[in-house]
This record gives C-alpha cells, structure tokens and sequence, in this order.
C-alpha cells in the first residue's frame, strides 16, 4: 500500500501565500511523475501543476508566474508554493504520484485525501 499525506492549507487573504506539501509513503520503489490538482465547488477537478522524476514542470495557464511546484525525491515528497492568491485559487487542493509499487513493479496512480485552500477577497 501507498499512502499520500498533504499539509499546508487554510485561509489567506487575497495577495497572500499559502506552502502545500505531500509526503508519499509506503510500499514504493520509486515515484515519477508527482502533481497537484484542485476541486473548487461545483467544478471539475483540474491539474494545477505537475512535475516528473527529473524534475520537468508543468503549470495550468492561470498559475503560471504564481505556483511553483518542486520535489524531493530523497524524501518522496512534493510541494506546491502559491504566492500572490487569489479568490478563485479557491479550491480543495490534491497531490498525486504515479507510483511503481516495490512487491509487484507495476505502476499506480494514488491520490491523497486533499486540503483546502480558501482565499478571502
């Protein structure tokens, strides 16, 4: 079994900061691609940002110059840094990591449980 553990959300004032991480853990042989999605109410669940094992990044348009995602892949985590937030940056935020698991060396995506991040305007 894989586990994804988040931490870092809250309410921030528009124009604020707010630091998401995921730490993975488990039965892992090794981790590639690492990402973060959001859910706001009523929405679709959309991908924020994502990075690969060798460090590759890819950002939805509306983040790009504000979110920076980054990894560790000694601890097997990943983070998301979100500077200058906005309102509709509102959202239930979730890590994700295509995982090749170490007893049968396939290859699953797992999810975390998800965070909130509310920004007041």
């Amino acid at each position: 079994q894989v586990q994804l553990v988040e931490s870092g959300g809250g309410l921030v004032q528009a124009g604020g900061s707010l630091r998401l991480s995921c730490a993975a853990s488990g039965s892992i042989f090794s981790i590639n691609a690492m990402g973060w999605y959001r859910q706001a109410r009523g929405k679709q669940r959309e991908l924020v940002a994502s990075i690969s094992s060798v460090g590759s990044t890819n950002y939805v348009d509306s983040v790009k110059g504000r979110f920076t995602i980054s990894r560790d892949n000694a601890k097997n985590t990943v983070n998301l840094q979100m500077n200058n937030l906005k309102p509709e940056d509102t959202a239930v935020y979730y890590c994700n990591a295509d995982v090749t698991v170490s007893y049968s060396l396939k290859v699953s995506r797992y999810w975390g449980q998800g965070t909130q991040v509310t920004v007041s305007s």
